[in-house]
C-alpha cells in the first residue's frame, strides 16, 4: 500500500465528479491505497489500477468482490498533496508515463 493519506476529504469538484460518474467512496479509497501513483509535476498525484495493484486488491479483498466491482477497473483519481480528492473518472486511453 502506498497510501500516505486516506481519501477522506473531497474537493467540491471531486465530490461532484464522483457522484456524476458513479464512483463510490470505497473505490476512491482503494485507488489511494492500492493504485499506482503517477506525479503530474503540478503538485497532484494521479492514481490508477495497474495489473500489480489489481492483484494486490484481489488478494486482500477477494476475487468475488472484485468480480462484482470490475467496472471500476479503469477508474482513476487525482489527489492533492494533502490527500484530498481533486477529481475522479474513468481512463479511456492508455496512461503514458
Amino acid at each position: 500500500m502506498n497510501s500516505k493519506y486516506p481519501a477522506k476529504n473531497y474537493s467540491v469538484h471531486g465530490a461532484t465528479r464522483s457522484k456524476q460518474r458513479g464512483i463510490p467512496p470505497l473505490v476512491v479509497d482503494w485507488l489511494r491505497a492500492y493504485g499506482k501513483e503517477v506525479h503530474d509535476h503540478c503538485g497532484c498525484i494521479k492514481c490508477h489500477f495497474d495489473k500489480k495493484a489489481w492483484r494486490e486488491l484481489k488478494r486482500d479483498c477477494g476475487a468475488q468482490v472484485l468480480t462484482a466491482l470490475c467496472r471500476y477497473r479503469n477508474a482513476y483519481g487525482v489527489f492533492a498533496n494533502d490527500g484530498s480528492l481533486v477529481t475522479v473518472g474513468f481512463c479511456t486511453s492508455r496512461i503514458r508515463h
